[in-house]
């Protein structure tokens, strides 16, 4: 004994080393008390048991170990450090607890692994349980595989990787142990559940039988994908998220969810095979051999190779090569078919590998689809389509565009066929424009083909591409068609099957897109409509024309128009002019008329006079009639003809461009200039180029022909005339400002000194951006004003790269055998003389196509050619081969562009600089997205050379920060660049810190801190230290790129960006037109406003490409750096000034800013972040009369920028607020003063949120008056926007400032004292927690304090006036942080807009567009939705207060309605977009607006078309409360409340209008049931007072739903909300049982609505419900009523319609495979037995009751848990009053079974306990009886409101309920509640209809006042006030017991 009592006294940790067994099992009970005990996860305590965890796992003595399992069970499951020990603790349970015998101790060490995997240590422990398979015990190998099954069958294959598990199991089953066979078997048959078919080809090789045993074991498994069942903690969200998604998505979430469940591809299970080393040794020769049977011995022995599933990377180059000169040579069709196979059987085996040699392989292929026999084709295709699967559309386009042309049939056809399967494989994403638009027109000339295959594989190819990216994609290529084509189209494209199985990718919802197509194919000849009599006949038959003019024209104006006398003529052009002015446009016979002016003497015409008016007229008719490219030939020629005269070439310029207005500029601007050199003048030729120059500026270079001016130009620039070289030049220059440098490539072989001339033009134009158009094509503008194309037309405009107009050669032909070999001659030099030859082919073309032979291939081989001087000559070919091809390059990145990369690892610096050169090059041309994509880049990374990966990484860190969006593939190089930031090199780890934020903006925290899993732990620590830094200064995403001028900008911007960058946009041309007056003249802007150069300064400061804003004192590279941005958009004197050493110029300069602030606010604005610059430095300066004139400046900016309603960036307040708080501390009390002026006011434009960090940060300063008013500060902000200013956390925050009250300064410990109980006006008590521990001396100066403050301001906040409170309710959001303020109206001027009811569109001159919500966003957000633009802020808070509001102030806001009614569907928009919002006055507001429409029938019909928008917005506020606002402790319960109340009254109101509520639609129903279901089952509610009046109020609309809406709609909704419920086995059980009444209750509606009912799709949804649950599976749930459920709806309905039922199921497919028909079926035939639906339907006349008849084995589950309750300590209370109400409700419940075996002690205390209960509920029960209702609610339960009788409560009912209550309390009865004006505001002018809204305001407010009465007047009389006094008595009971009941949730 004297030993126990030893080692009794030792800590629990020494107990555990104890040597005695008998200490170490009390050590491990004791630690698994303690472990159960400690709640903080991070308790210092856990770490002391980090060393002991395996010896508690390692345990020697049996009945010690299982203890000692158990306490590491709780350790793991509780401990934040638990994760560090895994590796050890698991390797000691496979070795010392899996060969135990005893099972307890096993199952304990499967759950210690389970529960790591939960931890986040899935690998760790899968790859212990791994190595003890090799163990020599069969035990343990046993237990090994049982726990990786049950890890697979819980976690699912996500977390348990399987390629590992798979690999080792065949040796499993080769064991002798028959007990590892049996469990390998079991796991195989998991793993298929996960994988399916996947698993077949690596258990190919097992043992027959065994294989034939799992084959009938698969055979039985579900068809169904298992669902993952255990969650990790990280996941835990995720959970919940998961079961949100289910319950809002319905059938498409579960589609979701099985597509979110990887398929797990085979290949990736698949071990690689290496096959180049395999070859025959003499394959090359072979097939190369004259005879065909050894070419075929070679192919069929590299046949057998190819076909292995998985291939091993390598160079495949000769290979590939070798067949593809078989495919496109040799003659033997057999052999050709062969290396299709085995170049087939390459691509499926290397994949993405493959695709570096697609592009060389697919045209040979396209070639030789001439072969007409069928085994050759198919061995063709295959190869074709295994290939494409290996690259992109995109990369193989340009060879399929080059075939479509052939002359060959076969070839077409095959090509059009094998687009048409690739479309299958693509997606909207993957399908582009820019890839689609070229193919469509290929396809398009095929459709017309003489031959009919050709035109079915084209109609199928275009079918294809309308089902993948649908009709409204594919419509505006396939306008020129006609309608039978279209048609054709259409019905292929219904008949494609998607890959994937999915009927249609774009099927569904572009429905109504192609509804509105039609139109722009019918668009052209709706243009020429009018003239359509006249262009037939008129072209052939004057007199048609003739009288068609004789129709409009007076017939003077015909007669005098051929007349001899010149002013008869000119008579006739006045009347014609008056005539065209007067005539209907629509009914203008534009050619005739032009067809009379063209008469004799037509263009001929001598006088001037007549021949200008009828130019004019020209121009008239063009700009007036419907004028065709038909009535322009007609008079072209002569217009052409007088542009140079001298009189009337103004006029001929004119008409011209009326032209080009109605028939387009390039097609006019391409006929004018062939007339204009078509005839010998050399005055028409240099105008018509200078009308051409001035036309290109005005209607901009959309769809210009570039080539087709090019040699007009050049024949131009020849001319010797000098008025046409020049006009030439001009429009060079304009060209080039569209196009760039490129356009200089087509001239560069003209004569020097014309060249110069050229060059001197561009000059000039160098640094201008293209004016943006004036003009438009009609037809454009007309599209523009109509929407969608409008927007479809400009992004074509935008997309059409400058690059593809320019003419390029194919040079294919040129790369001959003999050039390629010669590059590759072992002799340097003529592998030098074949480089140079490349290089004078690729000068000669210029512009080349993609195509260029077998040239990669042969300059990939001399990047690493020994000769560096070979490499460099490669390289700059690489960059002229970049500049030559433009983007064709893309399909050469594999192939040459990421050796390129390899060249960055080359030791030689001069060698790195030109392969970066190139690789810079060559991105430009391709954009970054090929060079991503794959495994090419990491493979690149995983070289261990350091220049190599210092380059890569500087090159990502320039490019990554650029990009919108990146490759998944990215994620690839992750590992790689941790490896990186532990490399020995230096540079390469700072480099990979460099670019660590870039690749965290593109993949996000938490992929990238998940990546580390796999690192060492040590390694893995010091990456996740890199990666929090890096988390602080990640860059965000750059934004779209806005488009400006139908985006020829950005097009040019992309392809070739002007040498100079820095003068974007005006800014090179205000400073170039000041030239050097700027020097003396003061009067221009000082501030020179270019668009995006702030916008570029921060993404310079971003890229680290200039110094950051951050010093402690400004050094000189600062202020330099500073100067030289304020260069370019401030004045160059007022620079000079801002800079000068003399402080007074400075002061002056001020001056002048000061005057200009208002002037030129814009400006200033733009330059706001380069101002605040030059004010910090100015801060650093010691004269005061600097600062105090920089300090009034600054006042006078702020108020401007809030007067403006601009926010401050982020980035302007980071460089300055940091150095205004210095100034806090100023030592002058004005300063100081001024400064915390500018504080208050920085809060108006810039969130106090944000500010406040600042401040905090201003409190840590040496400077003991900067701490003060910096604490002072803090307590003002926490006043004004109350504890949510606090950042990161109140907590945080406050703890830091209370330990200022111990500050040596007092004037800082007054300050932080002042703070603090700022914080304790706000929160009240809830401080004491916030500040954490203080000393006691600081602490009772802080009570002092706070006692002191309680005695001074108790009237304080009553004084608060109305005003005050809407501007203090403003800043409550303190996150929100955008640019531009909602708009937001002084109070008093709000109120007197309200009184002159014009707010409603006047506060809100931009409602924004169709409001969207988010749901997700939303859902995150938790806590306030900033984004949302503020509501009117109505004075709410004195309508909800029972008083009587006077007349004419109810009638003052109605106007307003009227306007809501008259506007637009926005204003209903907008204000159903603040119903969502996280404010809950915002939502009242919004919610009293709509209260208003609702309740006023004729203007309820305005919210049509919106009930959709507007539930969701409701159900979006019913989660964000049940989410957020419950549980927020900081938010009073009576305002989720009040909001409660406005939502279900509401929604009383919509549902009572039948028109509104039929028209929301299912799965909106559906997403509104589950919120007002799941608020029934909300046990918090009942916790607000009066929660159960709410509850009953649910209830009563939950009938009203039913009853209101599309029966079909919320049947359908019903249905897959009970599938989702019971799906989702987590939720409550009481959520499903309530949606079953629901479904009761509508069935019991079946008989009156069965003929509205849509049955074909209730059918549907019952099959797909079947679907998830057969009928085994329905017959497996706890309780059996969804089962009944289904059986009673499906029979009544079979009752109602007879046998017709089954005409019902065409919605369903495979209806033969459906378990519904066979049910129906059977139904319909025993239709005589039917009568069982009514005794099932009499049962359930409760209504939503819950059911009383349970299940036997529910009701002892019950019971039992209710008496374990009954017998444990604590909640013994709660246990007797739950068996109370039990017994309460099943009156016949047996509970004696349960007390039979107990203890008579026992027994009696549960009866006494009872009795108590009972008697303490009596006097309650008797209020609640007399008070008239007939039922008692029990907790969860819904109401009797929905009673059989379905009544609804008349207002009567409430006000006979309330005499009663005021009766009871002793209170007059004299005045009825209907004095108080509804809740949605003064809108009514029939307040005698009561909302139910109104209903419940009023009951509850009666009820608190006369509970509070009455408490007053017992607390002042009688104390002991015998019955009476019950029911006070019981309302605290029942708080108590809602406390217990919420502390048991939570």
């Amino acid at each position: 004994m004297g030993d126990d009592s030893e080692w009794m006294k030792l800590p629990i940790d020494q107990k555990c080393e104890h040597k005695v067994w008998k200490a170490r099992l009390n050590g491990y009970e004791e630690a698994l008390k303690l472990f159960q005990r400690i709640e903080d996860e991070k308790s210092p305590e856990w770490g002391k048991y980090l060393g002991l965890i395996k010896k508690f796992v390692t345990e020697s003595n049996a009945v010690a170990q299982l203890k000692g399992l158990e306490a590491a069970l709780a350790f793991v499951e509780n401990a934040h450090v638990a994760g560090k020990t895994t590796g050890e603790v698991v390797s000691g349970v496979v070795t010392k607890v899996f060969n135990q015998p005893k099972a307890r101790a096993k199952e304990l060490g499967a759950d210690i692994c389970l529960m790591y995997i939960e931890i986040e240590k899935a690998e760790v422990v899968q790859d212990e349980l791994l190595k003890g398979l090799d163990n020599k015990n069969p035990k343990i190998v046993v237990a090994c595989i049982e726990t990786l099954r049950r890890a697979l069958s819980e976690f699912g294959s996500k977390i348990v990787t399987l390629k590992p598990v798979v690999k080792v199991l065949p040796k499993q089953f080769e064991s002798r142990e028959k007990a590892v066979r049996d469990e390998a078997k079991l796991l195989a048959v998991e793993i298929y559940k996960w994988i399916r078919d996947a698993l077949r080809p690596p258990l190919q090789n097992i043992n027959s039988v065994q294989l034939k045993e799992l084959e009938e074991e698969w055979v039985k498994l579900p068809s169904g994908p298992p669902k993952q069942s255990r969650f990790l903690r990280s996941q835990q969200d995720l959970k919940a998220k998961f079961e949100q998604q289910q319950a809002q998505g319905g059938d498409q979430s579960d589609d979701e969810e099985e597509g979110a469940a990887p398929a797990v591809d085979p290949y990736e299970l698949l071990e690689a095979v290496e096959i180049l080393s395999k070859m025959p040794k003499d394959f090359y020769e072979k097939i190369e051999a004259k005879k065909w049977q050894e070419r075929k011995e070679a192919l069929e022995a590299l046949e057998v190779l190819t076909k292995n599933p998985k291939i091993e990377n390598g160079d495949y180059g000769d290979l590939v090569r070798a067949l593809k000169k078989v495919v496109g040579k040799d003659a033997n069709v057999m052999l050709v078919s062969l290396a299709a196979k085995c170049l087939a059987g390459l691509a499926t085996g290397l994949r993405k590998k493959f695709g570096t040699y697609a592009g060389h392989v697919v045209p040979t292929i396209l070639e030789k689809f001439k072969e007409k026999k069928p085994q050759v084709v198919q061995a063709l295709q295959e190869a074709i389509d295994a290939i494409f699967l290996t690259t992109t559309l995109q990369n193989l386009s340009e060879d399929i565009l080059a075939v479509m042309d052939n002359k060959n049939p076969s070839i077409k056809q095959q090509a059009s066929l094998f687009l048409a399967r690739s479309f299958k494989h693509c997606t909207q994403s993957t399908l582009p424009k820019s890839v689609l638009k070229p193919l469509c027109a290929a396809l398009i000339k095929q459709v017309n083909d003489s031959a009919p295959e050709v035109r079915d594989a084209a109609f199928e190819a275009l079918g294809t591409a309308m089902k993948v990216v649908g009709e409204k994609a594919v419509n505006p290529f396939l306008a020129d068609l006609d309608k039978l084509k279209l048609d054709k189209i259409k019905e292929c494209a219904d008949k494609v099957e998607l890959s994937g199985g999915k009927k249609g990718g774009g099927g569904g919802g572009d429905k109504k897109p192609a509804a509105k197509a039609p139109p722009p194919s019918e668009a052209p000849p709706r243009t020429s409509a009018p003239p359509k009599k006249a262009p037939s006949a008129a072209a052939s038959k004057p007199e048609v024309c003739e009288d068609l003019a004789a129709g409009v024209l007076p017939a003077s104006c015909l007669q005098q128009l051929d007349s001899a006398n010149w002013k008869e003529r000119l008579a006739s052009m006045e009347e014609f002019q008056k005539a065209v002015e007067t005539m209907d446009q629509t009914q203008m016979p534009c050619q005739a008329l032009v067809r009379m002016l063209a008469k004799k003497p037509g263009w001929k015409e001598t006088n001037f006079q007549v021949m200008q008016m009828k130019l004019h007229i020209v121009a008239l008719v063009a700009q007036r009639g419907q004028f065709s490219k038909t009535s322009a030939s007609v008079v072209l020629d002569g217009l052409v003809d007088k542009v140079g005269d001298v009189k009337c070439g103004g006029n001929a310029k004119a008409a011209l461009t009326a032209i080009g207005e109605a028939c387009s500029l390039p097609w006019t601007a391409e006929q004018v200039v062939s007339m204009a050199f078509a005839q010998k003048n050399p005055k028409n030729q240099a105008e018509t180029l200078n009308w051409l120059s001035n036309a290109m500026k005005e209607f901009g270079f959309t769809g210009i022909n570039v080539k087709a001016f090019i040699n007009n130009v050049k024949t131009a620039l020849a001319a010797t005339n000098p008025a046409v070289r020049t006009a030439a030049i001009t429009l060079l220059g304009v060209m080039f400002l569209y196009m760039g440098a490129p356009l200089r490539m087509f001239f560069e072989d003209e004569k020097p000194a014309l060249l110069a001339q050229i060059d001197a033009e561009f000059e000039k134009m160098q640094g201008q951006s293209p004016p943006a158009p004036s003009r438009f094509t009609k037809k454009a503008a007309a599209a523009a004003d109509d929407g969608d194309e409008g927007e479809e037309q400009e992004e074509d405009a935008g997309g059409q790269d400058i690059m593809d107009l320019l003419p390029r050669t194919d040079i294919s032909d040129k790369i001959t055998s003999d050039l390629v070999s010669k590059i590759g001659d072992k002799n340097w030099k003529i592998r030098k003389e074949g480089l140079d030859e490349v290089a004078s082919i690729i000068s000669e073309a210029k512009f080349i196509t993609a195509n260029v032979g077998e040239l990669p291939m042969a300059l990939k081989g001399r990047l690493s050619d020994s000769n560096k001087i070979l490499v460099q000559q490669t390289l700059s070919i690489l960059q002229q081969l970049a500049t030559a091809m433009g983007p064709g390059l893309k399909q050469h990145v594999k192939a040459l562009g990421i050796p390129v990369i390899t060249v960055l690892g080359d030791s030689k610096p001069n060698v790195r600089a030109a392969a970066l050169t190139t690789l810079q090059a060559w991105v430009e041309q391709t954009g970054m997205k090929e060079w991503l994509e794959g495994e090419d880049l990491s493979e690149e990374l995983k070289r261990e050379n350091p220049f190599l990966r210092q380059e890569v990484l500087g090159w990502l860190s320039e490019k990554l920060p650029t990009l919108r969006t990146v490759p998944g593939d990215l994620m690839l190089c992750v590992p790689q660049l941790y490896t990186c930031l532990e490399d020995r090199n230096g540079d390469v780890r700072k480099k990979a810190q460099d670019v660590l934020p870039t690749f965290m903006m593109h993949l996000g925290y938490d992929k990238m801190s998940k990546a580390t899993g796999k690192l060492k732990p040590a390694s893995k620590d010091q990456v996740m230290s890199m990666l929090e830094k890096a988390r602080a200064v990640m860059p965000a995403k750059p934004a779209a790129p806005a488009k400006a001028g139908g985006g020829k900008e950005s097009g040019r911007a992309c392809c070739n960006p002007p040498p100079h960058p820095p003068p974007q946009g005006p800014a090179g041309k205000k400073p170039a037109a000041k030239g050097l007056k700027d020097d003396e003249d003061k009067s221009g802007p000082i501030f020179i406003l270019i668009p995006n150069a702030k916008e570029q300064r921060i993404k310079e400061e971003k890229q680290l490409k200039i110094l950051k804003w951050n010093f402690i004192t400004p050094r000189d590279e600062y202020v330099e750096q500073l100067k030289t941005q304020m260069s370019t958009c401030f004045a160059k004197w007022l620079t000079d000034e801002l800079f000068h050493f003399d402080f007074q110029r400075h002061v002056k300069a001020i001056g002048v800013m000061m005057e200009r602030l208002e002037s030129e606010s814009e400006a200033t604005i733009s330059c706001l972040d380069l101002i605040l610059k030059w004010f910090t430095l100015r801060f650093f300066d010691t004269n005061t009369t600097v600062l105090m004139k920089v300090l009034e400046y600054l006042k006078l900016l702020f108020s401007m920028l809030n007067r403006e309603d601009y926010h401050l960036t982020e980035y302007e307040a980071t460089s300055f607020v940091p150095y205004l708080i210095l100034k806090v501390g100023e030592s002058k009390d004005v300063v100081r003063k001024d400064v915390r002026a500018i504080l208050t006011m920085l809060c108006k434009v810039y969130p106090a949120s944000k500010v406040f960090p600042f401040l905090m940060e201003g409190t840590k300063s040496k400077n003991s008056k900067q701490r003060a008013e910096c604490l002072e500060e803090l307590g003002c902000l926490i006043e004004g926007y109350g504890m949510n200013v606090c950042q990161p956390t109140p907590a945080k925050s406050l703890k830091d400032i209370a330990v200022h009250i111990g500050d040596r300064d007092t004037s800082v410990r007054n300050a932080a004292l002042n703070t603090v109980v700022a914080v304790y006006n706000v929160c009240g008590d809830q401080v004491y927690k916030l500040i954490g521990n203080l000393s006691e001396k600081d602490m009772s100066m802080l009570e002092e304090r706070i006692k002191r403050s309680a005695k001074k301001t108790p009237a304080a906040p009553a004084k608060q006036s109305a005003p005050e409170r809407t501007q203090k309710e403003h800043p409550t959001n303190p996150n929100a942080t955008f640019l531009r303020k909602p708009a937001q109206e002084d109070p008093n001027k709000l109120n007197a807009a309200r009184q002159n009811a014009h707010h409603g569109e006047s506060s809100h001159p931009s409602i924004p567009k169709q409001f969207q919500l988010d749901l997700d966003m939303i859902e995150r957000d938790h806590g306030r939705v900033s984004e949302l633009p503020d509501l009117v802020q109505h004075q709410l808070d004195e309508l909800l207060e029972p008083i009587t509001i006077p007349e004419p102030k109810m009638r003052s806001v109605s106007p307003h309605f009227d306007d809501l009614h008259n506007s637009t569907a926005s204003t209903i928009n907008f204000v159903i977009s603040q119903v969502a919002s996280g404010d809950i006055n915002t939502s009242i507001q919004a919610l009293a607006q709509i209260d208003e429409v609702l309740r006023q029938e004729d203007k309820a019909e305005v919210m049509s078309g919106h009930i959709d928008q507007f539930l969701i917005a409701t159900f979006m506020q019913l989660r964000l409360i049940y989410n957020t606002h419950m549980a927020d402790e900081r938010l009073d319960k009576k305002d989720i409340f009040k909001l409660y109340s406005c939502i279900i009254g509401n929604m009383l109101s919509l549902f009572s209008m039948e028109s509104l509520a039929r028209d929301a639609s299912m799965g909106v129903l559906k997403d509104m049931m589950h919120g007002l279901i799941t608020l029934m089952l909300d046990g918090r509610v009942e916790d607000i007072e009066d929660g159960q009046q709410l509850i009953r109020s649910v209830n009563l609309l939950v009938v009203r739903v039913l009853e209101k809406s599309d029966q079909t709609n919320i049947i359908s909704a019903l249905l897959v909300l009970l599938q989702d419920s019971l799906v989702t086995t987590a939720g409550s059980p009481m959520f499903s049982e309530l949606v079953m009444k629901c479904l009761w209750r509508m069935i019991r509606f079946l008989p009156e609505t069965i003929n509205t009912i849509n049955l074909d799709r209730i059918l549907l949804d019952v099959h797909n419900f079947m679907k998830v649950f057969p009928k085994e599976k329905l017959k497996q749930l706890k309780s059996d009523v969804p089962h009944r459920t289904l059986k009673t709806l499906l029979h009544t309905l079979c009752k109602l319609t007879g046998a017709k039922i089954l005409d019902h199921l065409s919605m369903i497919e495979n209806r033969n495979e459906s378990e519904l028909e066979a049910y129906l079926r059977r139904t319909v035939k025993h239709s005589g037995n039917l009568s069982g639906v009514k005794s099932d339907r009499g049962n359930e006349k409760t209504g939503l009751h819950p059911d009383d008849r349970m299940s036997k084995a529910k009701v002892s589950d019950i019971l039992s848990e209710i008496f374990k309750k009954i017998g444990s300590k604590e909640n013994t209370k709660e246990g007797l009053t739950e068996l109370y109400e039990y017994k309460q409700k099943y009156s016949d419940a047996d509970v004696e079974p349960f007390l039979k075996n107990t203890s008579q002690f026992f027994q009696s205390y549960v009866e006494r306990g009872l009795r108590m209960i009972e008697s303490e509920r009596e006097g309650k029960t008797r209020i609640q009886t007399s008070a008239g209702t007939t039922n008692l609610i029990p907790q969860h339960s819904l109401d009797s409101g929905l009673s059989s009788n379905n009544e609804e409560l008349k207002p009567a009912v409430y006000y006979e309920r309330l005499k009663i209550l005021r009766q009871r309390q002793g209170l007059e009865n004299t005045t009825r509640p209907q004095q108080r004006p509804p809740i949605s505001s003064l809108l009514s002018s029939k307040p005698s209809v009561a909302s139910s809204t109104d209903m419940l305001q009023s009951k509850l407010s009666q009820l608190k006042e006369s509970r509070e009465l009455y408490r007053q007047e017992h607390n002042s009389h009688s104390p002991t006030h015998g019955r009476s006094a019950s029911p006070a008595a019981n309302l605290d009971d029942l708080k108590k017991r809602l406390e217990r009941i919420k502390s048991k949730q939570q």
